[in-house]
């Protein structure tokens, strides 16, 4: 039988009938490489701009449809490196590079190789962000793709917006006790955040089981999808799309369109409420499970999936390295490295942070990140350290790298996108609830720069 939930609309969302849920999946799953930006002038929605296309030509053949989008995508590409080589000409020889990562990226074979130049930390210039707004413990962060924004959330329910390039505070989302006639804030803890690559749409979830909408310049509220009935614990979004998933403590993920903002599916499958969900370019997103020990990758367009049992323990973080590979962080200690074609890890790191003193149980692992397509990985918990991880041997192994000291449970961890520097949510207590706290911890965010040799 399959996991998708095809009944029972939601209040607040669009209703569909059967043919027309068929249509709406499989523009939201089969876009692929048509999920393009095509204005010069302003960017614009992949799904709004597909749609636009679409009507221009009806009775245009499958192969004429598939050479004009073709060129969409050339162009865009030209853009981006143009704006990126800050260049008015793009030679071909750099599309066609461009054209080969793409395709690798999306076939889980493209890696870099740069571990090895990671040296350690300039502890000269780490910077710690805090604010009045926030003095409870911060839970997620997420990152704007040009670099220029970062968002903190906390158990306060306030969201804050701080400048990137100067570390200053430059909005805030405030909490509300409630909502009457405008949405204004969220009413509770903010659990989990996202933002979309075309930087159009932030993502919040929170205890109300709502997913709030806001527009990540002006931080005005965008809109409200309602259908979960526990906690949003979770989200994120598809690359180069508007492709929300979202977890809960409900035991499901659930598929949204942002153009739209309407629901397209449900996923079960967990047994118990989920941790963490990650996604990058395909339509398979990995989510853990919890309490129940297993980690689940979700191929929505062939409406499968497949379970990884972890070792017994409640797994609370999990993260992609590439399309193929991803790594997992729980209360056992162990961080460990998996393949979707195997069902066991690849490799683990038992007790990777050390015992815990008072109970002698391995430290919990509370975060991990990667630096996408490559060989570095991070793992947070609350020993005092961030530990960085090389991995070798197609994945079959994992080398220490160094440790950063930091004081507090890390609940949120991530690399820029230049891996230049790593981000961290640090708090008093975990994230999901107050089963233990570390006192002299200050809740805030830490900016770590790392040393990379022969870096550009």
């Amino acid at each position: 039988m399959s996991f998708f939930l095809k009944s029972k609309p939601v209040n607040g969302i669009a209703r569909f009938s059967a043919d027309q849920r068929r249509k709406r999946k499989a523009e939201v799953f089969s876009k692929g490489k048509d999920e393009i930006t095509s204005s010069e002038d302003e960017e614009v929605t992949n799904e709004s701009n597909l749609a636009e296309q679409s009507s221009e030509g009806e009775d245009e053949t499958a192969q004429e449809k598939k050479l004009r989008l073709a060129k969409i995508y050339l162009e865009e590409i030209e853009r981006e490196e143009r704006r990126r080589l800050e260049d008015k000409e793009v030679s071909k020889e750099v599309i066609s590079q461009r054209l080969k990562t793409d395709h690798l990226k999306q076939l889980g074979k493209y890696e870099i190789t740069i571990a090895d130049k990671y040296t350690g930390v300039d502890h000269n210039n780490i910077k710690i962000l805090k604010c009045r707004e926030q003095h409870n413990t911060i839970t997620c962060l997420c990152l704007s793709s040009d670099n220029k924004w970062l968002f903190s959330g906390s158990k306060d329910g306030v969201i804050v917006k701080w400048s990137f390039q100067d570390y200053k505070k430059v909005g805030v989302i405030p909490f509300v006790k409630t909502n009457v006639d405008q949405i204004k804030g969220h009413t509770g803890c903010i659990y989990c955040m996202a933002i979309s690559t075309d930087n159009k749409f932030l993502v919040v979830g929170d205890p109300s089981g709502k997913i709030q909408i806001w527009d990540p310049d002006s931080l005005k509220h965008i809109g409200t999808l309602k259908g979960h009935k526990k906690p949003v614990t979770a989200v994120c979004i598809k690359q180069n799309s508007h492709t929300l998933y979202s977890a809960s403590n409900d035991r499901s993920v659930r598929v949204w369109s942002l153009a739209e903002m309407a629901f397209a599916e449900t996923l079960f499958g967990h047994q118990d409420g989920i941790t963490s969900i990650d996604v990058l370019q395909s339509d398979k997103p990995v989510s853990s499970g919890g309490r129940d020990g297993t980690i689940r990758l979700w191929k929505v367009s062939e409406e499968s999936q497949l379970i990884f049992n972890a070792f017994p323990g409640h797994i609370d973080s999990v993260k992609l390295i590439n399309e193929q590979n991803f790594i997992s962080g729980g209360d056992d200690g162990q961080v460990s490295v998996w393949s979707c074609l195997k069902k066991k890890p690849l490799c683990s790191v038992k007790a990777a942070h050390g015992d815990d003193p008072s109970n002698s149980q391995p430290h919990w692992i509370s975060a991990v990140a990667s630096y996408p397509h490559s060989d570095v990985i991070a793992s947070g918990s609350h020993d005092g350290f961030i530990k960085l991880w090389k991995l070798e041997d197609k994945y079959r192994k994992i080398s220490h790298l160094f440790d950063v000291p930091v004081t507090g449970f890390v609940n949120a961890l991530m690399f820029t996108s230049d891996g230049k520097k790593l981000i961290a949510g640090i708090g008093k207590d975990h994230r999901l609830g107050r089963w233990s706290a570390v006192k002299s911890a200050v809740n805030s965010i830490c900016i770590i720069p790392l040393q990379v040799k022969d870096s550009t």
